[in-house]
């Protein structure tokens, strides 16, 4: 019993701040365009079959969200202005960000391309939590020109929500004293993880507010949200022990292949890094995740390993990663000897979806992958393969 005790007083006793920047993707082309300070502005897919990918508060104004049909955008706002979007300068303002954290936080979780989890544990018996969370807030602010929020109180669910209220450029300090009367008020769509369709099954059941829903026992939530329903009672209550995991480049994702006998058939190696970029492309896509550098590594038969990484835009397409990787391969294999081993490597993960990847390149382009990853998580990852996928390696 008191190891459960004293289990919940350390998740209790812990500051979490979370950094989110205001309508990303609108802030850096403001950057580089003073003139559209002040107006609405909706960025994604100009195509008959894009989809709004962020837009200014001046454009939610008229009912604009991420997610909506541009169309239907258009129809709302006929009067902003509409901005294809640069992934390869979004990926540049978020590294910058990153990389301004790292120097400062002493434990931080990059948790999307314009989101950051901070665990400042302790940071008051040295400097003032609030303070610190301030002052990094506007060092971000000064040094990328930026407008980012942050929330400052004891887990990441909190902290988040917090964030949510401070928008747009404030900051919210919720103590553990504060946290049900910050929350309780609050509808419950501000808690992370409720989307449309839990908000609808708990709008019937006439739950509105956060208050009302953590007075519901919590085994009722059981029965109506399966296992689900535990996690958002906890979230409802205050209660979030989830940890910040420390961003590294142990955050990646990869894949080797050992050869039988070694070989040199270029061919076959093409294919064969192909085929691997595929199949860990899948995986970033069902996890929910981006990567941001690629990285393909050969050992030759002598056993001298060499590998060659490259940055990129945030991506999960294959068809994106796979011409990198074989651009890397092309630089790496010049010695032309046997070659044992090859392997390759995502990292610099960030959460994110497929309409990050693209803004208007081929408006068939998500639906096919979305048809594709369907399939795979329906029948199996090797349901669906690329022709050169379904060609073993001989050697």
């Amino acid at each position: 019993m008191s190891s459960i005790l004293t289990k919940k007083m350390e998740i209790n006793n812990r500051t979490i701040a979370h950094f989110d920047l205001d309508t990303f993707f609108v802030s850096v082309e403001r950057l580089h365009n003073s003139e559209l300070m002040g107006k609405p502005v909706i960025i994604g897919g100009m195509s008959d079959r894009g989809v709004v990918a962020g837009c200014s508060y001046e454009a939610r104004r008229f009912g604009v969200h991420s997610a909506m049909p541009m169309r239907m955008a258009k129809q709302l706002c006929s009067d902003a202005v509409f901005i294809r979007g640069d992934m390869e300068q979004y990926s540049k303002q978020s590294r910058l960000v990153t990389e301004i954290i790292a120097e400062q936080a002493p434990v931080y979780e990059k948790a999307s391309i314009d989101e950051h989890y901070l665990d400042i544990t302790g940071m008051d018996r040295f400097f003032g939590s609030l303070k610190w969370t301030q002052e990094l807030r506007e060092r971000i602010i000064k040094n990328t020109g930026l407008p980012i929020s942050f929330g400052l109180s004891v887990n990441k669910t909190v902290s988040k929500m917090a964030t949510g209220q401070a928008k747009p450029n404030g900051g919210i300090h919720v103590p553990q004293q504060q946290v049900k009367p910050f929350m309780f008020p609050l509808s419950i769509r501000k808690i992370p993880m409720i989307g449309n369709k839990s908000f609808r099954l708990l709008r019937s059941m006439g739950v509105s507010t956060i208050q009302t829903l953590s007075m519901i026992p919590p085994e009722m939530m059981i029965q109506v949200m399966g296992k689900n329903g535990l996690v958002v009672w906890n979230k409802a209550n205050g209660i979030d022990p989830t940890p910040v995991v420390q961003y590294s480049e142990r955050k990646s994702v990869s894949t080797e292949h050992t050869f039988n006998q070694d070989t040199t058939d270029v061919v076959l190696l093409r294919n064969l890094l192909i085929s691997m970029v595929d199949k860990i492309s899948f995986e970033l896509r069902k996890k929910q995740f981006l990567t941001g550098c690629v990285t393909v590594k050969i050992r030759y038969s002598n056993f001298d390993t060499h590998t060659l990484q490259q940055q990129l835009p945030y991506t999960s397409f294959d068809h994106v990663l796979i011409k990198t990787a074989l651009s890397l391969f092309e630089r790496l294999y010049t010695r032309r000897m046997l070659i044992r081993l090859i392997g390759v490597r995502f990292s610099q993960l960030v959460g994110g979806n497929q309409q990050l990847d693209l803004f208007d390149e081929d408006p068939h382009m998500p639906d096919l992958y979305k048809a594709m990853d369907q399939i795979r998580l329906r029948y199996g990852a090797k349901s669906i393969l690329r022709g050169i996928s379904c060609r073993p390696p001989s050697v």
